[in-house]
């Protein structure tokens, strides 16, 4: 990069448009990019330049800045707070560079305790503008109440005491946490500020992340060893290794590490170290820095301004009390309290109660669209409806396959010559499924669960390298070289097109009799001890509706036998995944066979836009960056693409069999963007991870009002 020296200019309007351009000429400095790209902010929009009279608030003991809000930023708490610097300039107040002190008498003992400072210290040394200056302060209450109630949010406001006298140089919507964000939303819409669509609406889904993740078990927490307190930033709870760089924080993350980013203070140049790290601490700052309003908005475990931690970056270490701490040694941060500690501390689930609640149970009573999960595992299956999940919308059977020894009956299976072969190890893996299955319906008890027959090719569960392939010829008593025949004999050039699916099912029926009959098995078990069952059995990877039809009648005849064999029956549906471009545009007749259709929007998107989700990194974030498209298509739905074949085949079904049941069982099940595309396209329901189950129901309200 060349640069030239110039000198500093002396005409004022040459140092105004100097700084104008500095600023339209940052919209695309390194930085700037990396933010758009991380909030989705078009380049495209541009940016502005507001010019206004100065202030100053370094004029002597009567002049001071600060940076206020109007509620608390962190937990959401309806209490005016902020901090304050005396005879400094607002970039001193979130540079971290000196310890402001708290704008409320509340305030500045709540901080006094934390820091373990004594009230006759802190009354002394760190008093609050309350005390100093009461009548400025009373001027501060008054306006920001005012401007809460005008823009009926919580606000983020910036001022200046020039010489006694108190200017408000701006105010916008605060950022906070994903708690803060709807405590606030609650409580304003308790407060008659808002109605409850502003109250929905304002919450964004991606947000609750930040609410759903495990946070410090209690009893494990009073056995770790704290070694030092901060303020709480930004809440969360987080574990990881020690770095002190960002381009550092960057690497051991790509190599699968957890980190803690630890830094003196930090500065934009570290955005991309915190983004990736677990959590973030600093020894200085406020709850106003860099760090924490940072952390705040990317919902960031962050402690700040733990003035006991001594960082040396040079040496790689930070000192507490004498222990010093190198990179890689572990840390675990509670941004909800402000508190370190020595080492790795257990965690738990969350759970979903309170202002999280309300906002479920306001949700709920807004969307139209069913929230299911995708669930292998009754664990999986519990936390789900402990989310608010009304179901699962996908059971990928093969996920059970990898547990203990199971692989060793699926891989005699695999490798036996013939159908009796075949049927011996089957018979094996029977009582298996029919375990896993009785525990799914245990869980969902009265509530609907779609169970995906075999999918993936075979050749996935053998192993590939010569060194495993010995030991799975020892295991199974067979010859290295006849395993690695039946391997190189799997083998496929491209194996998402190739032998999987229904093409299993219909080239080995005895896979899918197996997979029939643990279901209805189960099924019937669950129901004798009191479950009430409600059974779904899909068919993947349908083109044709002659392969539906036959794997639909393995699927009938197994149940018709389980039937007769115990002597009762229970009520079952068998459908099938939407997941090729086919299968869309003859979903018509597909839709006379099958009772419903979940689409399978990642192996469609797959299909349809030709790219390989295994390989798309290659050129993806250069298809992005230069607009060919806007986003992901595997994390966000093409809409007019892969979106135009799910509202043909809803369309297509529905005119075959008005009351079919339509939903989606894909990664975009989801993502916020996605599920307002399927409320406009007709769906029934979505089907996500458990995680993302109370995302889901936010993003399906917010679809609901927004039409």
């Amino acid at each position: 990069m060349n640069a030239s020296v110039v000198n500093f200019p002396t005409d004022p309007w040459e140092q105004l448009w100097g700084s104008v351009m500095a600023v339209f000429q940052s919209w695309n400095n390194d930085r700037a990019v990396y933010y758009r790209q991380m909030h989705d902010i078009p380049g495209s929009w541009g940016t502005a330049v507001n010019i206004q009279s100065m202030v100053f608030g370094n004029l002597g003991q009567n002049s001071g800045t600060g940076v206020a809000f109007t509620r608390d930023a962190a937990s959401g708490e309806d209490i005016f707070n902020g901090e304050f610097l005396i005879n400094a300039q607002g970039e001193d107040v979130v540079a971290g560079i000196r310890t402001p002190q708290q704008i409320t008498l509340e305030g500045s003992r709540r901080w006094a305790e934390l820091a373990k400072v004594s009230e006759a210290d802190r009354a002394g040394k760190f008093p609050s503008l309350e005390e100093i200056m009461p009548t400025i302060y009373k001027e501060l209450l008054k306006t920001e109440t005012a401007l809460e109630n005008h823009y009926k949010d919580m606000q983020d406001i910036e001022f200046t005491i020039q010489e006694g006298k108190l200017w408000m140089l701006q105010t916008r919507s605060a950022k906070r946490t994903g708690a803060a964000l709807v405590r606030t939303s609650v409580e304003m819409l308790k407060q008659g500020l808002i109605d409850e669509k502003t109250a929905l609406m304002r919450v964004d889904p991606d947000r609750l992340n930040e609410l759903l993740h495990p946070v410090f078990d209690g009893q494990s927490i009073k056995k770790a060893r704290l070694i030092a307190s901060g303020l709480p930033a930004s809440p969360g709870a987080a574990t990881g290794q020690i770095v002190f760089f960002a381009d550092e924080a960057e690497q051991w993350v790509a190599q699968g590490k957890d980190v803690i980013l630890v830094r003196q203070e930090t500065s934009p140049e570290d955005l991309r170290g915190m983004v990736v790290a677990k959590g973030i601490l600093t020894a200085r700052g406020g709850m106003t820095s860099h760090a924490a309003v940072v952390a705040r908005g990317m919902g960031k475990c962050c402690v700040s301004g733990a003035g006991s931690v001594r960082v040396d970056p040079k040496a790689r270490t930070m000192t507490v009390e004498g222990t010093v701490y190198k990179e890689g040694d572990w840390l675990s941060l509670d941004g909800s309290t402000g508190k370190v500690y020595e080492g790795k501390v257990p965690t738990k689930d969350a759970e979903l109660s309170g202002d999280f609640g309300s906002l479920m149970e306001l949700a709920d009573r807004y969307k139209r669209l069913a929230i299911r999960t995708n669930a292998d595992t009754p664990a999986d299956a519990k936390a789900a409806r402990n989310f608010g999940a009304v179901g699962i919308g996908l059971c990928r059977t093969e996920h059970m396959f990898f547990e203990g020894d199971r692989i060793k009956s699926v891989r005699e299976m695999i490798l036996a010559p013939d159908e009796a072969g075949r049927r011996k190890a089957l018979a094996k893996l029977l009582p298996i499924q029919r375990g896993d299955f009785e525990g799914l319906f245990r869980e969902m008890n009265g509530l609907p669960v779609t169970i995906r027959l075999l999918d993936p090719p075979l050749h996935e569960f053998l192993p590939h390298d010569e060194a495993s392939q010995r030991i799975m010829a020892k295991e199974m008593g067979v010859s290295y070289e006849e395993i690695k025949n039946r391997v190189d004999d799997l083998h496929e050039s491209n194996p998402m097109m190739g032998h999987r699916g229904c093409r299993l099912g219909i080239c080995y029926p005895e896979i899918t009799e197996m997979q029939s009959r643990a279901i209805i098995e189960a099924a019937l078990n669950a129901k004798a001890k009191g479950s009430d069952v409600k059974v779904e059995i899909m068919v993947p990877l349908v083109g044709t509706v002659r392969e539906f039809n036959a794997q639909a009648k393995v699927i009938r005849d197994t149940a018709t036998a389980v039937f007769a064999e115990r002597g009762t029956e229970i009520a079952y549906m068998v459908g099938t995944m939407i997941e090729t471009p086919r299968g869309a545009l003859v979903a018509d007749s597909i839709g006379k066979q099958a009772e419903f259709f979940s689409f399978g929007t990642n192996d469609l998107t797959q299909m349809t836009l030709g790219f390989s989700r295994d390989d798309i990194g290659k050129f993806l974030p250069i298809y992005i960056k230069d607009g060919m498209y806007e986003q992901d298509p595997f994390q966000s739905i093409d809409q007019k693409g892969v979106g135009l074949l799910v509202k043909m085949a809803v369309e297509k079904g529905r005119s075959a069999r008005p009351g079919i049941k339509l939903g989606v069982c894909g990664e975009h099940g989801g993502d916020p963007a996605s599920i307002g595309f399927f409320h406009r396209a007709g769906l029934d329901y979505v089907s996500c991870s458990p995680f993302r189950v109370p995302i889901a129901r936010l993003a399906a309200a917010q679809a609901a009002i927004s039409g």
